[in-house]
């Protein structure tokens, strides 16, 4: 089948009992057993639920992977995840990273003594020679939060092959619709099914979904021994918004590309981060890796923060809210909103200036939102 098919039928039969066409909402925290150890494949929702087992079929399926597991958030998700590396362990990272992300791997270097190493992996070279050292757990985000920069997964894989390390992917930005990191050779991939996946920006949720039977099975245990799962009616919205991805995604990027183009040359922008324009560094990659350019658009304004608050208040049709990916449009100011938790000087450092807006474009007419951004512009 082909992607846009998958989203709608893969691993999403009718409900057996009913025939119901979408999958039923279990609202049962516990289920009946027939006799201790013998029940019909759920007995208590942390550890299983009929809703959430579509969902978790359906994101593995889409992504590629052997199998998916669903959490209550995209760091609930992360949290699991580094549940898996006791003290001593060794991640690399990339160093554009979203703040919640950072701020999770700094908890546990201080408090469960992991060792995180930031590097710039839009270079390979650097990547090789973080790994000359032991390391457990290559952490990337491709394209990244919030400046775009892409990561070639292959190459990156390729390396960590060689010292048998271990390949995780943040996919939210892209989602599978535009890549799927699984097939280009990593280990697991993680999202925050708060964006893209669900949609609507009515539900929190996360996601890792792993390329064998093996990994499902070790992180399954952490994800019951963790307890960070989503509620059966989050499970049903996310898998509502599944059936639209393919469709959504292919209008965000029409978005993005229109304010894209009406930011580039603008006198009172000084750079503008997004993949589908031939001056992004990495175009030629997201041309090979992607099946499309993503939804986001990073904008660096004259006039540093000033500048920035001037132009987001300007904006009539993207609101003003953190989080991403919903089918209205969104701004954010990452150094005070999402990178808050970021020292300055490390922020700065990554390129995350006080002038740096991050605009989620939604799938509003793309002349519209275009307009929007250039009357905001004009009057900032």
């Amino acid at each position: 089948m082909r992607f846009d098919t998958r989203l709608i039928h893969a691993q999403q039969p009718p409900d057996p009992l009913t025939g119901a066409v979408n999958v039923p909402i279990y609202m049962s925290s516990t289920f009946r057993q027939e006799a201790p150890d013998r029940n019909r494949g759920y007995v208590y929702s942390r550890s299983g639920n009929p809703t959430r087992a579509v969902l978790e079929a359906a994101l593995g399926d889409l992504e590629s992977g052997a199998g998916s597991l669903a959490f209550s958030s995209g760091l609930g998700a992360l949290a699991t995840l580094l549940a898996a590396y006791p003290t001593g362990s060794r991640i690399v990272s990339v160093d554009d990273l979203y703040g919640g992300t950072w701020r999770l791997f700094e908890h546990h270097r201080r408090q469960f003594g992991l060792r995180v190493d930031y590097i710039d992996m839009t270079d390979p070279a650097s990547l090789a020679t973080a790994l000359e050292d032991r390391a457990d757990l290559v952490y990337i985000e491709s394209p990244t939060n919030p400046l775009l920069r892409l990561v070639d997964l292959r190459a990156a894989v390729a390396l960590a092959r060689r010292t048998r390390t271990r390949v995780a992917v943040d996919n939210t930005f892209a989602t599978p619709a535009l890549q799927r990191p699984i097939e280009l050779g990593a280990d697991i991939v993680l999202h925050s099914t708060t964006k893209y996946l669900g949609g609507h920006s009515d539900i929190i949720g996360g996601a890792l979904a792993f390329r064998s039977a093996k990994l499902v099975r070790e992180f399954a245990w952490l994800q019951n021994a963790v307890g960070a799962v989503p509620s059966p009616f989050d499970c049903f919205l996310v898998l509502r918004g599944l059936h639209t991805l393919g469709v959504r995604m292919r209008a965000h990027g029409k978005s993005a590309s229109a304010v894209a183009e009406t930011l580039v040359g603008h006198r009172k922008v000084r750079a503008v981060h997004y993949p589908g324009l031939p001056s992004h560094p990495q175009h030629r990659l997201a041309r090979r890796q992607m099946d499309g350019y993503g939804g986001i658009v990073t904008v660096d304004l004259a006039g540093g923060r000033r500048g920035a608050m001037s132009f987001i208040q300007r904006l009539k049709l993207f609101t003003l809210a953190e989080s991403l990916g919903g089918v209205e449009s969104l701004v954010d100011h990452p150094a005070s909103m999402t990178h808050a938790s970021v020292p300055k000087k490390e922020r700065e450092a990554h390129g995350v200036t006080d002038g740096l807006v991050r605009l989620s474009c939604g799938i509003e007419d793309p002349a519209d939102l275009a307009d929007d951004v250039r009357a905001a512009l004009r009057g900032a």
